[in-house]
């Protein structure tokens, strides 16, 4: 999965996810260069879904079923 700027210049390439310990390991490549490993904990899952309005799981719903590469 690929994470792309406003600018469609890529971000993010997540190549891995995975279950540990501590939570979620999230790993990949930053900007094509850097590698990163995080991890998402419970605590900070749950403040991610604060964030979402319903306008915004509707646009994530919607996603799915649109074309595109």
């Amino acid at each position: 999965m690929k994470l792309f700027t406003p600018e469609k210049t890529e971000l993010i390439d997540v190549t891995k996810v995975s279950s540990s310990v501590d939570g979620v390991m999230i790993e990949g490549m930053i900007m094509g260069a850097l590698p990163m490993r995080a991890v998402l904990t419970p605590g900070e899952l749950r403040k991610a879904f604060s964030l979402l309005t319903l306008r915004t799981v509707w646009t994530l719903i919607a996603m799915l079923f649109r074309p595109g590469a």
